[in-house]
């Protein structure tokens, strides 16, 4: 029960002038958590295998992050090649456990029957080291893997597995298209669900459009993906930092974005995947105080500005919609135009990612120019120039 009143239980033990997270009611349930989620999909790592993960480090900057206010510590069974529920397990010992609400993910693309649940969920539990999950997750829900969920009755399992006392609240993370999200949404009595957001992907899949109709009906919202997967930060196009200087305040790019996920008081929570203890502490400090609509309409501008200048930065108006797909030669062309686009946007080295698109025989080299993507694409693109063009951009030189 501790877990569910952790907001009082840190202001009342924590130092004076030290901590002041911001904690946020968590849709129609009584939990109020740290606006900031500690993400364990982007931990420490040994000789660079995501599956080796420098333990002691990593349990370090778990228990630094729930010392000084986070209470939302999120894992799943795929992270870390299965080793990151295990390793949270071990941080949450010592009494680190009562102090938080604790979230796990069944891996939807994994299930084949009904038994299948409840299989995945008791060796979630054991590799936890608890005997309850506060907040599962039904894993990246898309339109595929929602049926094969509805099919497995995955919810009934869930529902059961409630009943049980190994479970407190569902929710689901997802991956597709605005109209597959408020299928899913519509289908359950949900208490959240987690969705990608930041201040490019406004209209991409649930976006702010999904944000706020989970927040309508009482559904609680964790973000995922506030950084883009760090593409928000690091060395940024020289335009683009020119833009943040103008700004009335001074922010690493970091913190731009996530104050702007922060603004909306629909935000229950945003997860940060942290992968070094400074990561913590700079998200930690971001997070402080970082009430909803706290920002001024002249830093809103600015985001805008930036938000603009990135989508000027687009080489191929790809919606990713898949009317091209399959290509007579196994050219993945929105993964193409994808890797092409973030090149150009966000200043990235992407020859790595494209030579294993060449290894597994699916670059655009192998474009023989029959034109039938040309004729399905409802954008009209030039599908076959921009092929070349990506090729030539993103090729070894």
């Amino acid at each position: 029960m501790l877990s569910l009143i952790a907001e009082i239980s840190y202001k009342r033990s924590s130092p004076k002038g030290v901590i002041n997270l911001e904690y946020r009611t968590f849709g129609g349930t009584f939990l109020r958590p740290s606006l900031l989620g500690f993400g364990c999909m982007r931990l420490p790592l040994l000789d660079g295998d995501s599956g080796k993960i420098n333990e002691p480090e990593a349990i370090t900057m778990i228990r630094h992050a729930i010392d000084c206010g986070v209470t939302y510590i999120d894992t799943a069974y795929p992270y870390h090649k299965g080793q990151s529920e295990i390793v949270t397990g071990k941080a949450l010992r010592g009494g680190y456990r009562e102090k938080v609400l604790l979230a796990s993910k069944l891996p939807t693309w994994l299930l084949n029957q009904p038994r299948d649940t409840p299989r995945y969920l008791n060796e979630q539990l054991e590799k936890l080291q608890t005997d309850c999950i506060d907040l599962y997750l039904v894993h990246a829900l898309n339109a595929n893997t929602w049926k094969k969920a509805v099919e497995l009755d995955v919810w009934g399992h869930l529902q059961e597995a409630k009943n049980r006392g190994q479970v407190r609240h569902v929710g689901f993370s997802f991956h597709d298209k605005y109209e597959v999200f408020e299928e899913i949404l519509e289908a359950y009595p949900w208490d959240f669900c987690q969705i990608q957001l930041n201040y490019m992907d406004e209209d991409y899949q649930a976006g702010l459009r999904g944000m706020k109709k989970a927040y309508e009906k009482g559904i609680a919202v964790v973000v995922m993906e506030p950084l883009r997967g760090g593409k928000l930060t690091g060395t940024l196009p020289i335009d683009v930092a020119a833009i943040w200087a103008q700004a009335p305040v001074r922010r690493s790019p970091a913190a731009w974005a996530l104050r702007y996920v922060a603004n909306h008081p629909e935000v229950s929570v945003i997860l940060s995947g942290m992968s070094t203890l400074e990561q913590v502490k700079e998200n930690i400090e971001i997070l402080s105080e970082a009430k909803p609509r706290s920002l001024s309409e002249a830093e809103v501008t600015i985001i805008g500005k930036v938000r603009e200048l990135y989508h000027q930065k687009i080489k191929v108006l790809c919606t990713d919609c898949g009317y091209c797909l399959p290509c007579p030669q196994s050219v993945a062309i929105p993964q193409l135009f994808s890797l092409y686009n973030e090149a150009s946007m966000y200043n990235l080295d992407m020859t790595r990612s494209y030579s294993s698109m060449q290894e597994h025989q699916s670059d655009a080299s192998l474009c023989v120019e029959c034109g039938q993507c040309l004729t399905a694409c409802p954008q009209a693109l030039p599908i076959t120039d921009h092929l070349k063009e990506a090729h030539a951009a993103l090729r070894k030189k």
